[in-house]
């Protein structure tokens, strides 16, 4: 089948830049995000339309996926300046917490009630707080929108990652812990809540560690520059630096590239971090077409029949944790109002991140299923409770389920995300009229 339909990638990315643009604008003309007709476009090519997009290929042009989100968060970092988050008060950090923790709470207890399964319940509470900060960023520069709640949301989508990297690390821990007591291999778990709380914190503070020394380098190379070409050029060279060496040493690509842009903007004027910054939005349309095409390439539409209950709470449990609890966390922090009615809509998309750490469940439980001793416990449980789902105690049944529903749900966040952040921005009165 890949012989039948096999394109020359750099044909495939010429035709993807040239046709995905008139997608764009048809979207646009619909009134969506552009980036519903990119991926639209992913969606005809890919594996569920006419198969340009296969396996193979994808994997090949994996690269833009990571470059494309070394410059959203360059650009979320640039966006992060401490004058400007002491404008927006305390109150901000009440937000990203309140929501991270919002939905993994709800989803946890929601999923907990439907399947019955702890372990499972708080692996999907720990994947729910990630977010896919590609297309809140996207319809903020495609709207060119300005105002707090803007604001707000680059600082929300920003550190909420990081904040999601450690629940997830701790409550992948417990959940692997429980899992194995109740199968009675008690012994096997007995490292695993010590190293999952550590692995995180280490992650986050060598990716901001090495995006912050990198970010003071960017600095000093462009501190002379005089035109916008050469700006571009330096900028181009460190955010594919830093996410050549955020993938080598397994650290987070969106975290060390948002601490070089958080130093920029931190560190020097605020007409220099313009001049630095704006060459980007020239090449940040391109970015965008070819990310989310390519997004919308690897979603497979025949798996949203299997979403079934647990995929369905678990969009409603997550919409319900990170709306509710960023409104909560809004009035506690006491933001001003349009930031607590909105904030909490333009923060549902959810994709790389969220499919990553799912990849990351399955591999860890595929481990574990080929554990004899865990194998045999499988098999002893399997045999005393004929009538009981395998996602209870089969760990290969947990990974399975995890990677299924994730994906499925992502096409959905992936979908209504973009939507529901413009109309957000839209009721804050934050889009120039052009974009209304």
């Amino acid at each position: 089948m890949e012989d039948l339909f096999r394109v020359e990638p750099l044909l495939l990315v010429g035709l993807v830049a040239i046709v995905g643009y008139y997608f764009g604008r048809g979207a646009h003309a619909a009134r969506l995000p552009s980036l519903i007709g990119f991926m639209i476009l992913g969606v005809v090519l890919g594996p569920s339309g006419v198969g340009f997009f296969y396996e193979t290929n994808l994997t090949s042009l994996s690269f833009l996926t990571e470059m494309a989100l070394g410059f959203v968060a360059f650009s979320i970092g640039a966006e992060l300046s401490m004058v400007s988050l002491k404008r927006l008060g305390g109150g901000i950090v009440s937000v990203i917490l309140a929501e991270s923790f919002g939905a993994f709470a709800i989803v946890t207890v929601v999923v907990y009630l439907v399947t019955r399964s702890l372990p499972l319940a708080l692996l999907f509470g720990a994947i729910a707080p990630a977010s896919a900060p590609a297309g809140t960023v996207a319809v903020i520069q495609e709207c060119r929108a300005r105002g707090t709640l803007t604001k707000a949301l680059y600082a929300v989508v920003g550190f909420d990652d990081g904040l999601a990297i450690i629940i997830f690390g701790l409550a992948a821990a417990v959940a692997e812990s429980i899992f194995l007591r109740n199968l009675g291999v008690v012994e096997a778990g007995g490292a695993g809540l010590a190293a999952g709380l550590g692995k995180p914190l280490l992650e986050i503070a060598a990716s901001l560690g090495l995006g912050t020394a990198l970010g003071f380098a960017f600095c000093v190379l462009v501190r002379r520059l005089k035109t916008s070409r050469d700006m571009l050029i330096m900028t181009f060279g460190t955010v594919l630096i830093a996410a050549g060496l955020a993938k080598h040493f397994g650290l987070s690509l969106i975290l060390t590239n948002m601490a070089v842009g958080f130093v920029l903007v931190n560190t020097r004027r605020e007409a220099f971090v313009h001049r630095v910054t704006e060459p980007l939005r020239e090449i940040m349309p391109l970015m965008f077409i070819l990310f989310f095409c390519i997004a919308g390439a690897h979603l497979k539409i025949g798996e949203l029949p299997s979403l079934g209950a647990v995929g369905l709470v678990y969009i409603a449990a997550r919409s319900a944790g990170l709306i509710g609890g960023s409104r909560l966390g809004a009035l506690i922090g006491r933001t001003e109002p349009k930031i607590r009615k909105w904030v909490g809509l333009g923060i549902l998309s959810q994709a790389g991140v969220a499919i990553g750490l799912s990849l990351i469940v399955s591999e860890r439980f595929g481990e574990l299923a080929r554990n004899p001793a865990v194998s045999e416990a499988v098999s002893r449980f399997a045999a005393a409770h004929p009538d009981t789902s395998r996602i209870v105690f089969d760990p290969r049944a947990v990974g399975g389920a995890i990677i299924t529903v994730i994906t499925a749900t992502s096409i959905v966040f992936e979908i209504i995300g973009p939507i529901l952040t413009k109309i957000a921005l839209k009721r804050a009165g934050e889009l120039p009229s052009t974009h209304e």
